[in-house]
């Protein structure tokens, strides 16, 4: 068996962020590029958010959103794949923290644990994102039993409320066919 992929599908969660350009459009491009994958398959999307740059300040507001995607990738493989993602939309990476197209980070894949060099998992700081866990808390099923649940409800009822962040609209996407029209 191969590191890249399994028979076994996995359900993988990951952040959408971008900041420079047509915002929106990224991150359906972003979507698009996810789904036209042979081995993932986009299932849900969040609402997209508006929110304020953390840590590098000086910059445009972001739009943020997740997604929750099936896979038949090994972790590592799918990280790659949004990284090529990342690269084909334009993503530029001159300083930590700072403006982008498009943003695309793996949060959690079936309660897997990971440290590599190239990935940690869960992601190790989306506990303390509400610019994630917003939109995370929009697509997590409410039977969900691999701990993501736990851990983001945990995680919510710490943060010191929702300041910088607005919902900006209910959907880029829609069951995989695309935009939806307003």
């Amino acid at each position: 068996m191969s590191n890249h992929s399994t028979s076994e599908q996995s359900e993988a969660y990951i952040a959408l962020g971008a900041n420079l350009g047509d915002r929106e459009k990224s991150l359906y491009d972003a979507l698009t590029l996810l789904n036209a994958h042979a081995d993932i398959e986009v299932l849900r999307c969040s609402g997209v958010y508006e929110t304020e740059p953390v840590g590098y300040a000086d910059q445009p507001n972001f739009l943020n959103m997740t997604a929750a995607v099936r896979t038949s990738l090994m972790p590592e493989a799918l990280l790659s794949v949004m990284l090529e993602i990342e690269d084909r939309l334009g993503r530029v990476r001159t300083i930590r923290n700072g403006p982008r197209t498009v943003d695309l980070d793996l949060l959690w894949m079936d309660g897997k644990v990971l440290h590599t060099p190239h990935l940690i998992l869960p992601h190790p700081r989306m506990q303390e994102r509400a610019f994630v866990l917003f939109p995370l808390r929009d697509i997590v099923p409410k039977d969900e039993t691999s701990g993501l649940l736990e851990l983001m409800t945990k995680a919510l009822g710490k943060l010191d409320g929702r300041e910088g962040i607005k919902l900006w609209t209910t959907s880029v996407w829609e069951d995989g066919s695309g935009r939806t029209e307003s």
